[in-house]
């Protein structure tokens, strides 16, 4: 797997401020890194930065490989049932054969049939992260991925991380909650602010 992600001096704004400014850090192959700080002082922003979808103000993103994006939005059809809306996104990804591996990583396999709209928060979440799973991108960007999840479940996050990291991708995580990611950098955006 070939990734990589690096900020060099990047400084990010929202209505006319920065949110943070000369951030630089780097990611390789197997390296994780936890986005930490208060609300509003831009974890998501950092992550959407990360992904593309948000100009930074100064500085440089450089990114090797695919990325999968997870925010508060699962981002599947909810009328279809789960395996159905897996599927979508693999097609895309040429990914078919990964959907069912990613419902077993996620214990969601039982759920197959449910129309999305009917899972509960908790198995909402988990069907987002089985999405992330089945793209084989390199790049994971999880934005507040513990959100809505309970204990054995975030087990099976960090689980899913490591044999992520394991197989040479990346994991850029943005948390309020404590995750075990084993020697990932820690990027304090209070300190980047200050």
């Amino acid at each position: 797997m070939s990734a990589a992600l690096a900020f060099e001096q990047v400084r990010c704004d929202r209505g006319g401020r920065p949110l943070f400014e000369h951030l630089s850090f780097a990611l390789a192959p197997g390296d994780a890194a936890s986005v930490i700080g208060p609300n509003g002082i831009g974890k998501s922003s950092l992550v959407r930065v990360a992904a593309g979808l948000l100009r930074p103000a100064a500085g440089t993103v450089i990114t090797t490989g695919d990325r999968a994006l997870l925010t508060e939005a699962h981002a599947l059809d909810t009328e279809l049932p789960l395996a159905a809306a897996l599927d979508f996104w693999a097609r895309i990804d040429h990914r078919r054969d990964a959907v069912g591996a990613a419902l077993a990583a996620f214990e969601l396999t039982a759920l197959a049939a449910v129309p999305v709209r009917l899972l509960s928060t908790g198995q909402r979440k988990r069907a987002g992260l089985a999405r992330i799973a089945a793209s084989g991108a390199a790049t994971w960007l999880l934005d507040e991925p513990a959100n809505g999840l309970d204990a054995a479940a975030v087990g099976l996050l960090e689980t899913a991380i490591a044999r992520h990291r394991a197989a040479g991708g990346i994991a850029l995580v943005a948390t309020h909650q404590p995750l075990a990611l084993p020697h990932a950098q820690q990027i304090d955006l209070a300190a980047a602010c200050a």
